[in-house]
């Protein structure tokens, strides 16, 4: 009963940082290998409960998503895909104890990116330069790789990665990042799947509560100032990664 209330409080808490401000898997991961689960099996679960998510983070800038044109939504996808595919057989090939002393490292990682979030993330009349579609599109397909792998801090990267053209508008990009998330998370998932990697009763409790988490957190983040929202995830960042680092 006490490991169910841990995973249902961190779900909760994971739906309600992604719908903010992200960072959800900062509480998810540590959560479930807390409750026993070997690192790969709790990446893949806590990745699958945080999925739902995503797609109504999208249909929410469904009107931004306009301003793409159907061929670069489609190579987009298409490279999100290939990437998420990757990503998560590289997952089924990693020894599960090399995963198990990467993840402090991860997360670390994911946390740092996170408070570089602002100076990574700049509006349109911010960029000096853009980048050229074909080293956008190179970058799309190792951040999707990163995100089948290990899905910490995938929003920010792609957010990063997306403004890097300099032509889109910031809630364009914030619709094609939830949009990109859910569409290489599935195909994650799904390869997760048939490499046995799901934890199905845990990863059925959180995503119930993520959901319902996602739902309050959309509407509590309007109130909260985004600088209070975005110093908890950080703090959550690096308390999460001393206790993975601290269980070794």
């Amino acid at each position: 009963m006490w490991e169910t209330l841990l995973l249902l409080a961190a779900a909760f808490a994971a739906g309600m940082l992604n719908a903010a401000a992200g960072g959800g898997s900062f509480l998810t991961l540590p959560a479930l290998v807390y409750v026993g689960l070997p690192p790969p099996v709790a990446n893949a679960s806590g990745t699958l409960a945080l999925l739902p998510g995503y797609f109504s983070g999208a249909w929410a800038f469904r009107e931004d998503l306009r301003e793409v044109s159907a061929s670069q939504l489609r190579i987009f996808c298409l490279l999100g895909v290939a990437g998420g595919i990757a990503g998560a057989a590289l997952l089924l090939i990693t020894p599960a104890e090399a995963f198990r002393m990467a993840v402090p490292w991860l997360l670390l990682a994911a946390t740092l990116v996170f408070m570089l979030a602002p100076k990574l993330v700049r509006k349109p009349h911010q960029r000096s330069s853009s980048a050229s579609p074909v080293v956008q599109y190179l970058g799309l397909a190792l951040v999707s790789i990163y995100g089948g792998y290990f899905n910490g801090g995938i929003g920010i990267m792609l957010l990063a990665l997306l403004g890097m053209s300099g032509a889109l508008q910031l809630n364009t990009m914030n619709g094609l990042k939830n949009l990109l998330s859910g569409v290489l998370t599935t195909v994650s998932v799904v390869v997760y799947m048939l490499g046995d990697l799901i934890a199905w009763r845990e990863a059925g409790i959180m995503l119930v509560a993520a959901t319902f988490g996602g739902y309050v957190g959309g509407r509590v983040a309007r109130r909260i100032p985004a600088p209070v929202l975005r110093g908890a995830v950080i703090v959550i960042g690096l308390l999460m990664t001393a206790v993975m680092f601290q269980s070794g």
